[in-house]
């Protein structure tokens, strides 16, 4: 177990100035030489006092301890989150030094090469090109990085467990994020990470969230909360194309194509294409005016939930149960003007429908029926 200054010193964390300067005295008072005690305690008691003083948490030699060790299993959730928020910590100054140093090489339009990052958590090379593109060769483990061009990543990118004041964030003022053969070389973004791209395109791999039970913050015994790192991807005025998305994610964009949604997701666009056969039950998708749903996978009908929902922006909220058993056939013709090119049962999921904004928000509408001409008629007499 690393100790902090305030392990040294015998007190919790948070102690006021007088409770920090009371326990040194005391502990001077038992340790110090002249009364017999161990000089090297001492020393280092005295050095978590001066530390505390300016508000400095751990000894240096516990940081380099720390940069240098791995999580045991025999460590307590308090040491794997204290480590991590040294960690976390560490890399938020290594990628702030990184972000500066990309910045300078785009202003002189030069190009360069350079190490960043950890040597416990992995290190990365960046790599400015001729093109103006930022090249990132390793795994992003912490801290943000905004960059005004395109990057492309060989890595996956994540975020630090125990912390949010250091929570990754990219973003790309302009150009395409793209991941390099992301489903290949099993590249991912996770736990809570944030990539942001203002005027361009993101191509990634599977995208995951994280959420997790603590024990309840008031100490009462069998109650506990859960936490999420909800990992959040944004390109309003580009395209997402993700594979599969899980377990607490947000993806907002012009247009999202994706492969399976699972668990607590959300999608927000104007365009959206599914390619997979899975929709869970508390996953929602919010089209923007004027958008459209596509179900492109001829057995989706089986795997999409009837409890997800599709909100429109106008607020109105459809269970995807409405569209699963809705016909084609059945809708007004003022929407689909070529009903005799579908069969007779096809719903309005799968085989690549393109499902409107319009049509869902009239989705109760039905179709007018065409009056059947009789004899009558076509003898030129009214009914009357």
């Amino acid at each position: 177990m690393v100790e902090n200054n305030y392990d040294i010193l015998g007190i919790v964390e948070g102690s006021t100035e007088k409770e920090i300067r009371d326990a040194f005295r005391r502990l001077a008072l038992q340790f110090h030489s002249d009364r017999g005690g161990e000089n090297e305690q001492f020393i280092k008691i005295k050095q978590a006092y001066d530390d505390l003083k300016i508000g400095k948490k751990y000894p240096d030699t516990d940081i380099e301890k720390i940069k240098n060790s791995r999580v045991y299993s025999e460590d307590t959730e308090s040491d794997v989150r204290r480590k991590n928020q040294i960690l976390g910590q560490e890399l938020f100054k290594e990628m702030k030094t990184a972000e500066e140093w990309a910045a300078a090489l785009n202003r002189t339009n030069s190009t360069g090469i350079r190490l960043f990052g950890s040597k416990t958590l992995g290190e990365m090379e960046l790599e400015r090109k001729a093109t103006g593109t930022l090249s990132i060769k390793g795994n992003f483990m912490a801290g943000s990085l905004t960059y005004d061009g395109p990057i492309i990543m060989q890595g996956s990118i994540t975020s630090p467990s125990w912390t949010q004041e250091y929570q990754t964030n990219i973003h790309l003022t302009k150009g395409d994020f793209k991941f390099i053969d992301p489903l290949e070389n099993k590249y991912k973004i996770d736990n809570g990470a944030r990539l942001t791209v203002d005027h361009g395109n993101v191509v990634v791999g599977n995208v995951y969230g994280r959420k997790y039970r603590v024990e309840d913050l008031d100490g009462r015994v069998g109650i506990f909360q859960i936490q999420e790192h909800k990992t959040c991807i944004s390109a309003p005025n580009g395209k997402i194309i993700a594979e599969n998305v899980v377990n607490t994610v947000l993806l907002e964009a012009d247009s999202i194509i994706v492969l399976n949604v699972e668990d607590d997701v959300t999608l927000s666009a104007r365009e959206i294409l599914f390619y997979g056969g899975k929709l869970t039950y508390d996953s929602t998708i919010e089209l923007k005016q004027g958008g459209s749903i596509r179900f492109f996978e001829n057995f989706s009908i089986q795997g999409l939930s009837g409890d997800a929902i599709i909100k429109l922006e106008n607020g109105k909220k459809i269970r995807m149960f409405d569209l699963k058993t809705k016909r084609i056939k059945d809708l007004a013709d003022e929407f689909v003007p070529n009903k005799e090119n579908y069969l007779k049962d096809a719903t309005m999921v799968g085989h690549g429908f393109t499902i409107t904004y319009e049509m869902l928000d009239n989705l109760s509408k039905k179709p007018i029926k065409k009056q059947k001409t009789g004899w009558a008629s076509k003898l030129g007499f009214s009914k009357n």
